[in-house]
């Protein structure tokens, strides 16, 4: 039985798509799910469980899971949903598994990272998530992109469903970090731009970086492309998703966020 801490997004479609009996856990116990903080049922579900798999981000500077539990998870298979936020800025260089951690704003990110791969787990760091009703089209439809302007300012990213496949394929991997991402680190205007143009929509507008919430601002001074060759060496993973083109139009012919007023622009034939 698979357990998961933290049934959100991510975590709900690979509990869907495990292949036996999962439980999660929730912070109010909703929908049928174990509430996080009720202790003799979670630690029932902890003995009764082969495989633990961890999606809660760290609270307060400290990770929840293994500050109340940690104890108790020893001899089975672990997973923990990482950030590829624990490499900090790279200045647009390219980083992998062996890069330094801990640099950037997200050091209890990096703890909690570096604490689950001590006792042996599969940590699968992930960059910024995307997926049916949780994307770029989502947010040009609803009025809420904008673009800044910074074409040198790059990130990765991943389709929820290749983190799903991602997770499936660590089941039978060795314990250590592993990189899901994209193919295709780009800047975010470039996304939200071709997002507009699939929903027949006029580029979202441009804003002042100081204009743009604490957060948002965090998440700018950040700059890097993510090698995701670990995992399709050891893992066997290869994205569905190579870059947000093939992503985008899957969801764009799936859900239609809005009708589009005009055909989409045909879509640049280079790739990279």
């Amino acid at each position: 039985m698979l357990l998961i801490f933290g049934l959100g997004y991510t975590a709900t479609r690979i509990a869907a798509s495990w292949p036996g009996a999962s439980v999660g856990t929730t912070r109010d116990g909703r929908d049928g799910t174990l509430r996080f903080d009720d202790a003799a049922a979670v630690q029932a579900a902890i003995g009764a469980a082969t495989h633990i798999l961890s999606s809660v981000p760290p609270a307060d500077e400290v990770d929840p899971v293994l500050s109340r539990y940690g104890e108790a998870l020893g001899g089975r298979w672990l997973g923990y949903l990482s950030s590829t936020g624990v490499y900090g800025d790279a200045a647009g260089a390219w980083v992998d598994e062996q890069a330094p951690t801990g640099r950037g704003r997200r050091t209890a990110r990096a703890a909690a990272d570096a604490a689950w791969l001590a006792r042996g787990a599969r940590v699968l760091r992930l960059p910024g998530i995307y997926g049916p009703g949780r994307s770029p089209l989502d947010r040009v439809a609803g009025g809420k992109a904008h673009r800044i302007g910074r074409a040198d300012q790059v990130f990765s990213r991943v389709h929820v469903d290749d983190i799903v496949s991602g997770v499936l394929a660590a089941r039978d991997a060795p314990a250590g970090a592993y990189n899901l991402a994209d193919d295709r680190p780009c800047a975010q205007d470039d996304v939200v731009t071709f997002a507009a143009r699939l929903l027949g929509l006029p580029p979202p507008p441009l804003v002042a970086l100081d204009t743009l919430s604490p957060m948002a601002r965090g998440f700018y001074a950040e700059n890097r492309r993510v090698a995701n060759g670990k995992a399709k060496r050891v893992l066997g993973w290869q994205p569905a998703y190579p870059d947000y083109r093939f992503g985008l139009r899957a969801l764009n012919a799936m859900t239609s966020p809005i009708a589009a007023s005009t055909p989409p622009a045909a879509a640049s034939s280079d790739q990279r």
